[in-house]
């Protein structure tokens, strides 16, 4: 199986037998480069072509693949799982029906390459799976629902491994999982649903490292009337959060500078850590108290002083465990492999 996961600035490939992962590649795209690309589907054959050329160098021809499982990107919101990709899934993608994001190439991408190969191509677990409950849709304003975009590949890859640690059943377990990246997503999972969590790309939760995270809706309406609604849609997502406030969004270097003494670096660091510990806390009065562990994950759970910021304010809630990256690499492959095997059946996106 081939599996694909593109992000912003690069593209994440992997060859797998079975669960087994045979090769990993990560091809980065300079900004340079990207800066070319008028549109993002223009970036397609220069991310294929990568990817060929990372298969090419394993000795794999396409037509070799039994599958293709891909990151999926912005869809109508549906349930947890394994989807094929088909025409409909392709067209909403390519026209950024329900917007735009890099992970909108996985399925484009996985389904040609799939095509040359005669083989089924796959999306697993989108970033709008949809388990809200019904309290969790209310925003406030009859005309705006609150809307479910989050890292569910990741989130639900690690709910099931921490699960699993506890000697439990993902599907059994309650637990607060929270994805720290560029984004960052905190979810309260209940019996193997995420019946809450902030939306993770449009202005909403705590601040990441590129995004404003929730803001006073009176000033941020009376800001975009001064500024311009586009303005302030790059400052919510891309332009906000840690890179706003410092002037850059690597993480490493925010440590560095925390370390040194940076009082500035260490406010922000401070209070990433303090929202993100108060989205925990309104995830644990969703689940009423009963929660088994507190799990931190994603790339800046490496962060030694946000970790240990967040683990002070939280632990009294439950057991707090780290699982520092990402496991989606895995979670797609395992996805994928599902349903080769016959143990669970794709689902038909529409």
């Amino acid at each position: 199986m081939l599996v694909i996961n593109p992000g912003s600035t690069s593209t994440k490939v992997a060859l797998y037998e079975g669960r087994r992962c045979v090769t990993q590649n990560t091809v980065r795209h300079p900004a340079r480069r990207l800066n070319k690309f008028r549109n993002l589907s223009d970036q397609v054959p220069m991310r294929e072509a990568a990817i060929l050329k990372t298969l090419k160098r394993c000795g794999v021809r396409p037509e070799q693949l039994d599958a293709v499982a891909a990151r999926g990107g912005l869809l109508a919101p549906g349930p947890s799982g394994t989807y094929i990709v088909g025409p409909q899934m392709l067209d909403d993608l390519k026209n950024g029906r329900h917007g735009t994001h890099a992970s909108n190439l996985g399925a484009i991408i996985g389904s040609r390459i799939a095509a040359s190969a005669a083989a089924p191509a796959f999306i697993v677990d989108p970033v709008v799976v949809d388990e809200l409950c019904p309290e969790a849709r209310v925003s406030g304003i009859p005309e705006i629902e609150r809307r479910s975009v989050w890292h569910a590949l990741n989130q639900k890859a690690v709910a099931r491994f921490v699960a699993h640690r506890l000697g439990k059943r993902y599907e059994e377990s309650n637990l607060v999982v929270v994805h720290l990246g560029g984004g960052c997503s905190v979810a309260a999972h209940r019996r193997g649903k995420a019946i809450d969590v902030n939306n993770a790309l449009d202005g909403d939760g705590p601040l990441a490292v590129e995004r404003s995270g929730g803001l006073p809706a009176g000033a941020l309406a009376r800001l975009a009337a001064k500024n311009g609604i586009p303005n302030i849609l790059r400052k919510i997502t891309g332009a906000g959060g840690v890179l706003a406030y410092l002037g850059t969004n690597d993480m490493v270097e925010v440590e560095r500078r925390v370390k040194a003494g940076d009082k500035a670096a260490r406010a922000v660091v401070g209070a990433m850590a303090y929202q993100v510990a108060k989205e925990i806390g309104a995830c644990g009065a969703v689940l009423v108290g009963d929660i088994d562990a507190v799990v931190l994950s994603g790339a800046l759970a490496r962060c030694k002083p946000l970790v240990r910021r967040i683990q002070r304010r939280v632990r009294f809630l439950a057991p707090v465990h780290v699982v520092p990256g990402e496991m989606e690499m895995d979670a797609l492959a395992s996805g994928a492999l599902r349903v080769l095997t016959g143990e669970e059946k794709a689902h038909r996106y529409n």
